[in-house]
This record gives structure tokens, sequence and C-alpha cells, in this order.
């Protein structure tokens, strides 16, 4: 894409978007926790924050003209959903995303990484309502005429994470081109062509396969959730708090090692670890806990930004593991059954409809856990005489945060610096935050006595 094709991507646009799209299965599944009023996933604190330290001359026309190219080439940044019995979502036309740019030129070069932390929490507190179109806004924090900090925030019901590196990589591209340079995208499919797909494109022999594997899988299931610290009915104000964390260094290389030595990802080894110490906290051999898929089905889908990610549920009976690699070879076996199955939750709960009974008890939550992995290859880049690279390590805690629609969750990242970046977000009406910081405790004291060699099971 050229620096003479730029206008094109506004300009080539029909006057209107299409009147109606239905709602994604992801979207549907949502629905499930919206009250209609401002809490839960269509509400204003329902986002996903990202931030990118920026290094070299930055123009901000030509970063607000990027993001502008971004909103009209990605129709799910400036999607309408339309709430109530017949909801549904619809495109609306190119706008203007908002940008602000504050001066940090105060900040000594030794307090620059804490500011940037401190600049996205403070994005990321933010309300946002979903019907202030376009849903994509960026806050750029400038440090001196070379060294800034960018955060991107977007709602959750338009972006999941995976999209929000696809923004980042086009928004780049665009920036590219915007100051004089030549940049190259590939040609991306929209959002609602994926729900088009998957409400009609699903092969159905498959499909019925997958239902029967959920079914037969998930045969007296039952979710295992965590006891709260107020109940539901107690109707006390929801907000979502964040607890940050790392796991040392000597702890990844102890997961990548035993992932090599038994041919598993990173995820399944953290997972495996944290079945374990569920198992150990709980006293039950029968362990299933929510985790999540990317939800995209066909690789034509990887460049499209949308909210695609899938919950879903992994068993694992660790009746007669001896040791902590019995284990993981248990939890292997159940992620890649469940993934080369995975199919949206709403259809796994047909199969399997009392699965969620115990976490729908009025003192009981929710506990999902993943672990992210960017699909682009490398985290950083150039755009035109810019370069940008991902602030994956941030520790600031908060009490208010990016919102999760119930329980909580844990989130985990490989940093390539060595050590595992964490966070746990927690709906503060159910959790307290020193129920949070015993839980963040106790999964790290497991987790290091069971990949660590001197541990009593690695």
């Amino acid at each position: 894409m050229s620096v003479s094709e730029a206008p094109s991507l506004i300009d080539d646009i029909p006057s209107d978007g299409p009147d109606r799209v239905p709602l994604s299965f992801n979207q549907e599944f949502l629905r499930a926790f919206d009250k209609g009023d401002a809490e839960g996933p269509f509400g204003p604190r329902y986002t996903i924050v990202c931030g990118w330290r920026l290094t070299g001359p930055l123009d901000p026309a030509a970063l607000q003209q990027a993001l502008d190219d971004v909103v009209a080439r990605h129709e799910a940044l400036r999607t309408e959903i339309r709430r109530g019995e017949d909801a549904h979502q619809r495109i609306a036309r190119p706008g203007p995303a908002r940008l602000d740019v504050r001066d940090l030129s105060g900040t000594a070069p030794g307090d620059r990484d804490l500011a940037a932390e401190e600049l996205l929490n403070e994005v990321e507190a933010g309300p946002y309502p979903m019907s202030d179109l376009p849903l994509l806004r960026a806050v750029v924090g400038r440090f001196d005429d070379r060294d800034a900090v960018l955060a991107l925030m977007a709602h959750h019901t338009a972006v999941d994470e995976w999209s929000m590196r696809v923004v980042m990589r086009d928004l780049a591209a665009r920036y590219a081109v915007r100051s004089g340079h030549d940049a190259e995208l590939p040609e991306v499919p929209q959002y609602r062509e994926y729900v088009a797909w998957e409400r009609s494109g699903v092969d159905p022999q498959w499909l019925g396969r997958a239902q029967a594997y959920w079914r037969e899988k998930l045969d007296g299931a039952r979710m295992l959730g965590s006891r709260t610290d107020h109940p539901h009915s107690a109707g006390l104000p929801k907000l979502t708090g964040w607890r940050r964390f790392t796991f040392p260094a000597d702890v990844t290389s102890a997961v990548q090692r035993i992932g090599k030595e038994t041919r598993c990802s990173p995820f399944m080894v953290l997972l495996a670890a944290y079945v374990r110490f569920l198992q150990e906290k709980t006293g039950t051999d029968d362990v299933v806990i929510p985790t999540f898929s990317s939800g995209r089905g066909p690789a034509r889908f990887h460049e499209t930004v949308g909210s695609f990610f899938n919950f879903m549920p992994l068993r694992a009976d660790l009746t007669g593991c001896d040791d902590f690699r019995d284990v993981v070879t248990r939890v292997r076996t159940s992620c890649v059954q469940a993934y080369s199955h995975d199919i949206p939750f709403g259809q796994v709960l047909q199969q399997a409809p009392e699965l969620m009974l115990p976490v729908m008890q009025d003192d009981m939550a929710l506990v999902a856990f993943q672990v992210f992995r960017s699909p682009f290859p490398s985290e950083r880049g150039t755009a035109g005489e810019l370069e940008y690279s991902v602030i994956r390590r941030r520790l600031l805690s908060q009490p208010v945060g990016g919102d999760i629609p119930d329980g909580a969750m844990w989130h985990l990242e490989l940093d390539p610096g060595g050590e595992i970046i964490g966070s746990m977000a927690y709906n503060s009406n159910l959790f307290d935050a020193a129920t949070i910081d015993d839980m963040v405790t106790e999964f790290g004291a497991a987790l290091r006595r069971l990949v660590l060699p001197s541990g009593d099971e690695g």
C-alpha cells in the first residue's frame, strides 16, 4: 500500500454499513452477563488497554491519520451493538479516532518506565461508553522529542488481545505511509464475514463430531469455582481490580525445559501446575476449569480485528498421577483434544447443561486461567523513522481497571527477559484484595515447587 493509495482507505468505503449484522456467538455468550446497565461486557469499563514505547521523531498529525486509517480498515472498530431482545450489530461510517497527546517532559529518564505504567493504568481505569464510536482511542505521553509511550484502548466487544496486536501492526504500517514511507498490509476479511462463517460455514459433520466429544468429555463434569468473600446477593458495587506480579526467571526456564521434555507448550505446563494446585487445595481429582481459545476458526481470519476469544472448559482427571510429569501428560491430552474440537461455549453448554451449576451458587465464582502468546514472532518494529516495542512488564496493581464479566481471571505471559509477567483481574464486589494476594502467593509457591528440580514433584 503506497503513499498515493492512502486516501482510498476511507474514500472507497460505501456510504453506509449494513443495517443489521447478527451478533457473533462470542457476543451472544457475553449477553448472559449483561444487566442492561453500565456494568458488564456492554458497559463502559469492558475495555482492553495495551502499551508501546516509541523511540524516534513522532508526528502527531501522521499518527492521527494512521489511527483514522485503521478505523477505516477494520469495521469492528466502528461497529455499534444494539442491546435488547433483538440485539444485533450495526456498522458505522469511518470517523476520527480520539488521540490525546500529553506532555511528560518533566519526567526524569530513570522514572520514565514507571511513568509509562502509570499512564497505562490511568487510561485503563477510565470509562469509555460502547456508544462512542469509533471504539479505538489513543493516548501518547511525550517524554522528549524522541521518547514517548503510546496507550491504545478499545472496547472488548470490538477486539480481543490478539486483535490489539493486529491493530498496532496496522497502525505502524499506516503511520509509515502517512509520514512518507512505503508499507504493505495484507487483505483483511471483516468481522461480519466471520460471523457469517460461524453461522453457516462450519462443516456439519465436523460440528457433530465436536458436539459428541464435548457431550462425552463433560459427562458428569462440574466446573470448579472459588468461594467468594462476598455473595452476589450482597449487591455491592462492581469494579474490577488488577493485581500484577512476576514469577522469576528460574521458574520460567524450568517451565520451558519441562515443556521441551514432554512436548508441551508453556501454557500446558503452567496449566498443569495450576490444576495440581487446585487438586491439592480442594481435594478433588476431577478438575474442570475455564480457559480460552483464540476462537478464530480458519486461518483467513487471523488478520481480522474483532472479539473472537472463546470460553473453553478443560477437564483433567488426576486419579493415579504419581508425580507432576503425570499431571502434565494428562493436561496435554485434555488440551489437544479440547482445542481440536473447539466450538462456541454456548454450544458446549447444550451438550453439558449442568456444567455450570456449582458456580451459579451465591457464594461461588469462576476463576479463569490463560497464558497469552502474541500472534507475531516479534513485538518490536519500525514505523517510518519511528521504532516501537510492546510494554509487557506492568507491575503496578490498580483497584479499578478493565472489566471482566464475573469472578476472576489469571493472565500470564512469558517475557523475553526471562520472567513470567502475570496479572489477576478480579471483581471487587466478590473478592477482597487480600484474598487475591493470597491466591497469587500460594500459586507462585506451588508452581516453584512443582517445576524446579529441587521440588518435591518436579
